[in-house]
């Protein structure tokens, strides 16, 4: 007699670790408590009160449509869809983190900045506790508590949140609702019902970005100085560079959706680049001709290490083959870095 039993899933409590793997962060929390949040205090009690609404409360239930079978997919595409959700569960978790960290440790310090800490956890916590349901269908769970403690967690200063923390939510803002939107319109490729959630689930990330928005322009030093203009410059190119190595990965993932993975990388780089234009005094030149062709090298390279990794030769070789395109990445980056910028602040054509 055959069984119909589902399998229990199988249980993670650590990930393949490379360059591209979502990191955890902490921050210097008595500098965070001390911030002059007065330029934007309006804006951000506004987004406060429309934060404690909770409008996404009961958008995170899984319907039925989740009842169904996913054995159908196998191979190298189920491989790409879990790395997905693995890393986006991943991801997502590292947030919560880091903002319920912050939030315990500003209470009582800074109420307001407290609140907003917390509430964005609750968000956080939401998203990578729904995808891990999701990995559940494809048989593996990640146990985040084990992986909070086995990770490592890299310093930022607070000022570097801040840029990462707004771009991360903004980009992923833009991937979310290009997902979603590209399925309306085809949903023949609509595999999984997870996707049906991107609407609702990116004005999270939108809000989130927009919170982080009035943190970045409530201190002068980030967008006025000479030095806020270069960190922009940096962070923007840092997280582009690491989307298109991400999506090309990943690019079985996309092709499923129907996407084209180069085109989709390319339309999330340019509506976020546009979008950090309101925010950061400068902005990357997307349309330079060299600009998405030394991001494909860089991508082409990036696989070229993944294929390295994966043979069986001893470290050293496989190091001393890398480092030649360890290089290569490093040095289309700083091209791309030198690129004359965006001055954002001159096409608003006022400074506040």
């Amino acid at each position: 007699m055959t069984s119909t039993l589902t399998p229990s899933p199988v249980v993670k409590a650590a990930i393949t670790e490379n360059i591209l793997t979502p990191r955890f962060y902490t921050t210097d929390f008595d500098k965070a408590a001390g911030l002059d949040l007065s330029r934007e205090e309006e804006a951000l009690q506004a987004m406060v009160a429309e934060m404690r609404a909770d409008y996404n409360r009961y958008h995170f239930t899984r319907n039925e449509d989740f009842k169904g079978n996913w054995d159908h997919i196998q191979g190298a595409e189920r491989r790409a869809f879990i790395d997905y959700l693995e890393r986006s569960c991943v991801s997502e978790f590292s947030g919560f983190i880091l903002f319920k960290e912050l939030s315990r440790k500003l209470k009582g310090r800074n109420p307001l900045l407290a609140e907003i800490f917390h509430l964005m956890a609750r968000d956080e916590a939401r998203h990578a506790g729904f995808i891990n349901k999701a990995m559940g269908d494809f048989h593996i769970t990640l146990d985040l508590q084990k992986l909070t403690r086995k990770r490592t967690y890299t310093f930022f200063p607070v000022e570097w949140i801040i840029y990462a923390v707004y771009l991360s939510e903004k980009i992923g803002y833009w991937r979310y609702i290009i997902i979603f939107r590209h399925l309306e319109q085809h949903p023949e490729n609509n595999f999984y019902p997870l996707f049906n959630y991107f609407e609702s689930w990116c004005q999270d990330e939108n809000r989130h970005g927009d919170i982080f928005k009035a943190l970045l322009r409530s201190q002068p030093q980030m967008w006025q100085t000479w030095q806020g203009r270069l960190w922009s410059r940096f962070f923007l190119l840092t997280v582009f560079a690491t989307h298109a190595l991400t999506v090309h990965e990943r690019a079985e993932f996309y092709r499923m959706l129907g996407l084209d993975p180069i085109d989709f990388d390319r339309a999330v780089i340019r509506e976020t680049n546009a979008t950090a234009g309101r925010a950061f005094p400068t902005c990357l030149n997307v349309d330079h001709p060299a600009f998405y062709d030394r991001l494909q090298r860089c991508a082409d390279h990036n696989l070229a290490l993944s294929h390295i990794d994966q043979t069986n030769q001893p470290q050293w070789l496989k190091g001393l083959r890398k480092l030649p395109r360890q290089l290569a990445i490093a040095g289309h980056l700083l091209r791309l870095y030198l690129l004359p910028a965006v001055d954002t602040e001159a096409l608003r054509g006022t400074v506040r």
